[in-house]
């Protein structure tokens, strides 16, 4: 059976059973592509810049589902917690924590708190979470502080939104860490009404995909990564059409078709994606799924 279409350690999972493969394609899959590359690049380094008074932060935009979560978490992953010196207790240079839906002071210090695995108790005070926090964060030495969901700062009143930007820029000064902020538009916009905290995050833009040469890289990516057993030809115009219509260009719905394109044609015994194999795949854009949704409620 020739899988040259496919790189080596994907060739052995085209190998495997047609329940095996699907089951593979159900875990996550990391797609390297130019601006996740860059992002990568520039996350590593914000890791490894000296300890300043004002360090560089970075704030990542894009619309939901288009691949900052999985940046992110990448980025975490190739950052690890390990042993402290003394063994007596875990380093976690990077810590990556979510602003809550609905956030207040308290909350997010109790994310931090949780996200260390340090013992939770609940404290009537706000100034009691920040000492924990703040010392919580000096003793496991981190270096990159990632706040995903940034957005939702702006879910509370003018006051409290000033507030968190306040908590933000302290933060930064006092441990001399660089924080990155992920979130849609609304995370800039909350950014960009403080001037000091605007000059120190450098915007880093994720968008919507369309038919260019990156898309086509993007797409011959997926055909060597996808354990179908003949070559599928993801770079044909109608397909590429296809998949960008359908998926509306985000880099999470591109992933979430085509997975579910590659269980078809491995279940109907074709083993390569075609426009017939998109057709008969049981995908809905987000547009159709949100109008089904709202048939039902309205």
């Amino acid at each position: 059976m020739n899988l040259e279409h496919l790189l080596p350690p994907v060739q052995e999972i085209a190998m495997l059973s047609s329940e095996e493969r699907i089951n593979r394609l159900c875990s996550d899959y990391w797609i390297g592509y130019g601006g996740a590359e860059d992002a990568i690049k520039r996350l590593e380094n914000l890791f490894l810049r000296p300890k300043r008074v004002r360090m560089p932060n970075l704030l990542i935009i894009g619309p939901t589902n288009n691949g900052k979560t999985m940046i992110l978490e990448k980025f975490r992953r190739q950052h690890l917690p390990y042993e402290s010196e003394n063994h007596d207790h875990k380093i976690i240079p990077v810590l990556l924590v979510q602003m809550p839906s609905d956030p207040t002071i308290q909350r997010f210090y109790s994310s931090i708190i949780r996200a260390t695995g340090a013992p939770y108790i609940n404290y009537v005070s706000t100034v009691r979470y920040e000492a924990i926090a703040i010392t919580l964060l000096q003793n496991i030495q981190t270096k990159v502080l990632i706040i995903d969901e940034l957005h939702n700062i702006l879910s509370g009143n003018t006051n409290k939104q000033r507030e968190f930007l306040n908590i933000l820029r302290f933060i930064g000064n006092q441990l001399q860490l660089s924080i990155v902020g992920s979130g849609t538009r609304e995370a800039y916009l909350a950014i960009r009404s403080d001037d000091q905290l605007e000059n120190r995050f450098e915007p880093l833009i994720l968008p919507l995909w369309k038919d260019d040469p990156e898309f086509g890289r993007l797409l011959g990516s997926f055909q060597k990564v996808l354990p179908l057993r003949q070559p599928s030809n993801l770079l044909d115009a109608d397909i590429r059409t296809m998949i960008l219509t359908r998926s509306e260009g985000t880099i999470g719905e591109i992933s979430t078709l085509l997975i579910q394109a590659a269980c078809e044609a491995i279940s109907s015994g074709k083993e390569y994606i075609d426009q017939a194999i998109i057709e008969q795949t049981d995908y809905r854009s987000p547009t159709e799924r949100r109008r089904k949704y709202e048939s039902i409620l309205y």
